[in-house]
């Protein structure tokens, strides 16, 4: 495909939140435009009406709201089958864990319409699931700390008393304490519980130092991009506030273990602790780009712009070195719109 028709694309994209535990969406678009051009017409899908990147029309076109998850693949099929007959969609580009088992249920359907996608496979979406985890570094031989399944408050207990503090609670789809008592234990336990639902997972706390590791599959056994990150500012949620590009051959080496085991389709994160001893401890596998995606694209490697090419079937040649020492550092920006804007997308469901 030639640039010019690169240009001409339309993408949907998920992910337009940008609060203080920002969605990719946002820097999944700042990506695809620095490698197309601002010609592409990029689509925002979103959740709800306070989503910054739907006022952000230098960056977001349209924006269409979508059915929550929780409301299955049937209403989502209907939804974008209307997107796609007002805006002509080429490809979508799902960004959010909760939201990519409907994606992927509907991915044939989508594809006869003429929408192009490039997803894991409900088999791979379970293998790393935080439920699953353990198990799954067990079977392939890889660091995982232990943990357990809560779903009462003697669960947490009984945790508590194996893991001792701190130790580590985590929501079924997002989100992530580390606590020290168990009063702060059971209050996570039962704020996550109540956010995504249960089983609510404890963690073993493993002290170290915290890598991300964002990567592109191929679906085939390998990777056709890998960019490690290290933290260097870290919010209450545990998200990366600032981050700067490493270089470690074990991390690399990582990430191509995780591909040859799953034969990962798509886009992942993977978050890493490196203990004192310098082993690798695979805290989580997130199905998707990371929020700071945009740095690995000043480090090199565009890897929302491969995704795309892949997704329309391209053969994508992977990415080779890419530069250390780019930092990213996040910050807000107070975006002005009109209440009318708002009402707009909050009534009518489009904006």
């Amino acid at each position: 495909m030639t640039a010019e028709k690169y240009s001409c694309l339309c993408i949907a994209v998920t992910g337009l939140n940008a609060n203080d535990n920002p969605g990719p969406g946002m820097a999944v678009i700042r990506s695809l435009k620095a490698a197309f051009g601002d010609g592409i017409k990029i689509i925002g899908l979103s959740y709800e009406s306070l989503e910054p990147g739907i006022y952000m029309h230098e960056h977001v076109k349209k924006t269409y709201q979508i059915p929550y998850p929780t409301e299955g693949s049937t209403a989502l099929f209907n939804r974008l089958t209307y997107v796609h007959q007002q805006e002509n969609l080429d490809i979508i580009i799902p960004n959010f864990d909760s939201e990519l088992f409907n994606f992927i249920k509907i991915a044939p359907q989508l594809k006869r319409l003429g929408i192009a996608s490039f997803l894991p496979s409900h088999q791979q979406l379970a293998l790393r699931d935080k439920l699953n985890l353990k198990d799954f570094g067990a079977k392939y031989d890889f660091h995982v700390p232990a943990d357990h399944k809560l779903f009462t408050s003697e669960d947490v207990k009984r945790a508590a008393d194996e893991f001792n503090f701190p130790m580590v609670i985590k929501g079924k789809f997002y989100d992530a304490y580390i606590v020290y008592t168990i009063d702060q234990a059971l209050k996570s336990f039962h704020q996550l519980n109540a956010l995504w639902g249960g089983p609510v997972i404890a963690q073993q706390f493993i002290k170290g130092t915290e890598i991300n590791i964002a990567a592109l599959g191929n679906g085939k056994g390998n990777n056709t991009s890998i960019v490690a990150m290290r933290k260097l500012y870290i919010t209450e949620k545990g998200k990366a506030w600032a981050g700067v590009t490493i270089k470690d051959p074990k991390l690399l080496e990582l990430a191509d273990s995780f591909a040859r085991a799953t034969h990962w389709q798509g886009g992942y994160e993977m978050e890493i602790m490196k203990n004192e001893d310098g082993d690798l401890y695979i805290l989580e596998v997130n199905p998707r780009f990371p929020a700071w995606i945009y740095l690995a694209v000043a480090a090199g490697h565009n890897q929302p712009a491969a995704l795309v090419k892949m997704a329309l079937g391209e053969d994508v040649t992977p990415y080779g070195d890419y530069q250390a020492g780019k930092l990213f550092i996040r910050y807000s920006w107070d975006h002005i719109a009109d209440i009318a804007d708002f009402q707009q997308i909050s009534v009518f469901g489009e904006f």
